[in-house]
């Protein structure tokens, strides 16, 4: 009688660390920022191909609405050196490239989406309003690219402050960050 205590009282226990162990996966990670909605997983996360981006399940692409096009035609991106904490501020043009002053970084510059939504297949901008800006880009540290990940086609830098930290762009020296897009 004693060992079939024994085991239920395990078997108990085993149950309860289970069931424990189970709905504290379910939980959300309490400093992951707060995504609007429409956001979904964050593109440069997805592999590229041809302009287009793969996720699990089909490409994603990036399209910019007719109300969007020609609305913009540069951003105000800031290069921040993390040993001197000195801010530069750039403007550079829309699908682009240019050099980080003083360093072998060069970042490719693509589209700007004011309202960055992602839905179903594609990354595009909800709507003409700066309800959610942000732009594309590519970092590339002489022929090797440092962001997104190789083989990835854009990361994406937001202007919101609690987009910011959401997949940074990060290197030991610099710190880039979008300000603001400038109009056409």
């Amino acid at each position: 009688m004693n060992k079939k205590i024994v085991i239920a009282v395990m078997l108990s226990l085993a149950l309860v660390y289970f069931v424990g162990c189970k709905k504290k996966e379910q939980q959300p990670d309490p400093k992951a920022p707060a995504m609007p909605q429409g956001m979904g997983v964050l593109p440069q996360e997805h592999t590229a191909t041809q302009g287009h981006q793969m996720m699990s399940g089909g490409k994603l692409e990036v399209v910019v609405p007719d109300n969007v096009k020609g609305k913009w035609n540069s951003v105000k991106i800031l290069i921040e050196e993390k040993d001197t904490k000195k801010v530069q501020e750039y403007t550079v043009k829309l699908n682009s490239e240019w050099k980080i002053p003083g360093s072998n970084l060069r970042v490719t510059v693509g589209e700007f989406l004011p309202d960055f939504t992602m839905d179903g297949d594609k990354i595009t901008s909800g709507s003409g309003s700066l309800n959610n800006p942000a732009v594309g880009i590519k970092v590339t540290d002489g022929d090797k690219q440092i962001f997104p990940a190789p083989g990835k086609q854009w990361g994406w830098l937001w202007s919101r402050k609690d987009l910011q930290s959401a997949h940074p762009f990060e290197h030991p020296r610099f710190n880039i960050m979008l300000k603001e897009p400038v109009k056409k």
